[in-house]
């Protein structure tokens, strides 16, 4: 097996490396030959396919900020290896770096409206650590430190999938060899794998996939040692498949009709692995089975991936808080008092989740090597209200914004239809707004919430972090693991001990009876 190390010394920087790509090479290098699926064919350029060149289009808009002069100073910042790259590409040393990163993070959220939660900023909460903590994959801590330079200084977008297929659950992850990723044969270059993953949300506009087990699944040592692996698969990787749910960009009718779903879908995918090659240079965590298992959280991925949705879900209920005053104003029943106490709820829970980032960047914890982090139990906590949150909103604009996401024409044709045009005029009309004000706004907030693209979205922040059980099980073990538990439970005692079957136990309340 070839292996490599790490002192994990940090070089000195001694000039400002500025090498992310710009807009026009990222969709260059998208053209890899990689195999991706729909609809039963192969698509042959994923920048020119109607079911994804709109979504990396809006990724190009991100690139594009990170070369804007006006938007240099708070998008980026030199890292300690002298590479200048996104704020949150690399790790943050204290609170403020954190809340840098954060403020970085929004930015690139607000171009996508929060619609887009798989950004190249994304995978950085796992990709930092990388370069802050490379020993911790020894003896592969080069190849770790080796892709941080590389995805740091090109500013890459990685996705990741960690979660099993729905199949079997009720077996070992090692006896679903049939289906679950798993080492085929070992080479003096590299390995053979084979298994599928879910879910590759974005994979399809990704440069590079991050393979390995979430935190529901438990490898056994001595028997999952072939499952246990920890690797980088590039795209165009040979053996390896997308197989992608139906597109909701290329069923838009146009940017009238559907704003979000015709430039921001992240389509969702299998990966597939048959017999693909994986290069020892891609290769973390090899047959390692305590590795495998502690990665999710000993690398600081959960808690940093954590902030980075918690801001683009912030973001996005700015957003969705914008859209429910908006609607209410047009259907003329914002004065009325429960419309105002519903806005407010929108309001709490967009103030709520908010205040958890700040919180996570404001009181972190020590993360890999001499980074910080934030704390597990305030992650965990924001993942469980996270995963509440946006049944909460869809209900509220349902109730609320009653019919009137329904009430809109056809499609945009209908109002350049000079027939039709004077009565929709008239009978489309908002409180204050004109009918084409008032169409414009509600064909968005039925794309919001209302169209196929809706739907996913509140599927996909339902269990984006995990399913419900494990959202509680990890905020229960991260309390157990850090003795918070214990101390809640001391707590109580030291109340039932200042009293027993005799009466007070402890001063001021004992006395002596006259």
């Amino acid at each position: 097996m070839a292996t490599a190390t790490t002192t994990g010394e940090h070089s000195t920087p001694d000039a400002d490396i500025n090498d992310i790509m710009t807009a026009d090479e990222y969709l260059e290098s998208l053209k890899d030959g990689r195999n991706v699926y729909i609809y039963g064919e192969r698509v042959a350029d994923v920048t020119t396919h109607p079911a994804f060149r709109n979504a990396a289009r809006s990724i190009t808009r991100l690139y594009d900020s990170l070369h804007d002069p006006a938007q240099r100073d708070l998008l980026t910042k030199v890292d300690d290896y002298g590479i200048r790259t996104h704020k949150f590409f690399q790790p943050s040393k204290s609170a403020q770096e954190l809340l840098d990163a954060r403020e970085a993070i929004a930015a690139w959220a607000r171009l996508s409206y929060g619609f887009m939660g798989r950004t190249p900023d994304y995978k950085a909460a796992f990709m930092a650590s990388l370069g802050a903590n490379p020993e911790f994959y020894a003896p592969f801590g080069a190849n770790a430190l080796a892709w941080y330079k590389k995805y740091a200084s090109r500013g890459l977008f990685l996705n990741h999938v960690l979660v099993n297929p729905p199949v079997d659950r009720k077996k070992p992850i090692h006896e679903v060899a049939d289906v679950f990723i798993h080492l085929v044969k070992e080479r003096d270059d590299g390995i053979i794998v084979s298994g599928a993953k879910m879910l590759a949300t974005g994979s399809a506009i990704t440069h590079a996939t991050f393979v390995a087990q979430n935190s529901s699944a438990n490898l056994e040592k001595g028997k999952a040692e072939d499952f246990a692996l920890v690797f980088i698969a590039d795209m165009d990787t040979e053996g390896a498949k997308l197989l992608c749910r139906n597109s909701y960009e290329d069923k838009a009718i146009s940017p009238f009709d559907h704003p979000l779903s015709s430039r921001f879908d992240e389509n969702d995918a299998v990966l597939l692995f048959d017999n693909a090659f994986i290069p020892w240079e891609n290769v973390l965590v090899y047959r390692d089975v305590v590795k495998a298992n502690a990665f999710y959280r000993e690398s600081g991925f959960f808690s940093r991936y954590n902030l980075q949705s918690g801001t683009r879900l912030g973001t996005k209920l700015d957003f969705m808080a914008g859209l429910f005053a908006k609607g209410i104003a047009a259907n003329g029943t914002d004065e009325f008092r429960g419309v105002q106490v519903a806005l407010g709820e929108v309001i709490g829970w967009r103030n709520l989740i908010w205040a958890l980032t700040t919180a996570m960047c404001t009181d972190p914890m020590p993360g890999p090597g001499d980074s910080v982090i934030p704390k597990v139990e305030d992650a965990a906590t924001l993942r469980l209200f996270s995963h509440q949150c946006w049944a909460a909103i869809h209900l509220l604009f349902e109730t609320y914004l009653g019919g009137s996401p329904l009430v809109a024409p056809s499609s945009y044709k209908d109002l350049q239809n000079p027939e039709l045009r004077p009565l929709i005029d008239k009978y489309y009309r908002g409180s204050e707004t004109t009918a084409e004000e008032r169409v414009k706004l509600f064909k968005l907030v039925w794309d919001a919430i209302g169209t196929e693209f809706g739907a996913r979205h509140e599927l996909y922040e339902r269990n984006y972090s995990g399913n419900n059980e494990q959202i509680r099980i990890d905020l229960l073990n991260f309390a157990r693991g850090r003795g918070h538990l214990a101390s809640f439970t001391s707590f109580a005692d030291q109340c039932m001990s200042e009293y027993d079957l005799n009466g007070w136990t402890v001063p001021p309340w004992t006395w002596e009876k006259g």
